[in-house]
Parts: C-alpha cells; structure tokens; sequence
C-alpha cells in the first residue's frame, strides 16, 4: 500500500490557504485576501498527523514519517532481522 501526507498550509481559521495564496518566507501574505499562514498540516492516510507552525518542520517530519512506512512494521523487521542471522 503507498501512503499519502500531502502537506497543506491553513490560515488562523482553519480554512485552507490556496496553493495560489503566495507569501513571504515568514508566511506574511503576498495577496490581498489571505491572512496569511498560521500553520501548516500533514495527515497521513494511515491516521498520523502533524501540525506546526514552521513548514519546513512539518515537511521533515512528514518525510520521515512515510521513510518509515518504506521500512515495513518493526515486528516484520525484527522476524527478517532473526531469519537473517
């Protein structure tokens, strides 16, 4: 199964700040309708989620959230670690 976390980004609301809605690097809006960020959001299609402030937090977190999903579970990990040896 391949798992998805698409990263989004919100304003102070909850609602959703359009891919359009562009910003500075500090999440200060760039256009007239947008408030601006206040905080960006992965959700994992396996339940996990992540919510910040800092983008760049979320996304690395993000990444090695699905690097562990790549991995397989640790109970099949540890069983093919045993065979191995």
């Amino acid at each position: 199964m391949a798992f998805r976390a698409p990263l989004t980004n919100h304003h102070a609301d909850g609602t959703l700040c359009p891919a359009d809605h562009r910003h500075t690097s500090s999440g200060k809006p760039l256009h007239d309708d947008c408030s601006g960020h206040a905080y960006t959001q992965a959700v994992c299609s396996c339940g996990w989620k992540m919510r910040q402030p800092g983008k760049g937090y979320v996304a690395e977190c993000r990444k090695r959230h699905l690097a562990g999903h790549a991995q397989g579970p640790k109970v099949l990990r540890d069983l093919l670690r045993l065979d191995a040896s």
